[in-house]
């Protein structure tokens, strides 16, 4: 069956960054949209990032954007997150997502596959 296994979370003083991995298996990845949401305690989940299926195009919220960049290597079945200047409303649970319908969204409902998610905490 499908699976996407994130890692690369961890916690870090705010500035500071880190590199979310999104390994998928038993898919194309170069069929799929991928997106990275995240969901801090007590709030619903969040949009952060997607990419379409070549990578080339990109999507971020606007929290973000100019410190978020989501990659992909279809060649190892992983996207990424690279997050830089990080900050403690960045602190969340982050899961990778995946979509078969092209076209970008920002519903965790127009997503089919799920990882488990990985922890990021940003301390002052």
């Amino acid at each position: 069956q499908v699976q996407l296994v994130e890692s690369g979370g961890g916690s870090v003083q705010a500035g500071g960054s880190l590199r979310l991995s999104c390994a998928a298996s038993e898919i194309t990845l170069s069929a799929y949209t991928m997106a990275w949401f995240r969901q801090a305690p007590g709030k619903e989940r969040e949009f952060v990032a997607a990419n379409s299926e070549s990578g080339e195009s990109t999507d971020y919220t606007g929290s973000v954007k100019g410190r978020f960049t989501i990659s992909r290597d279809n060649g190892r079945d992983t996207v990424y997150l690279q997050m830089n200047s990080l900050r403690s409303e960045d602190t969340a649970v982050y899961s990778c997502a995946a979509r078969a319908v092209r076209g970008f969204a920002k519903s965790a409902y127009d997503y089919l596959y799920w990882g488990q998610g990985t922890q990021v905490t940003v301390s002052s």
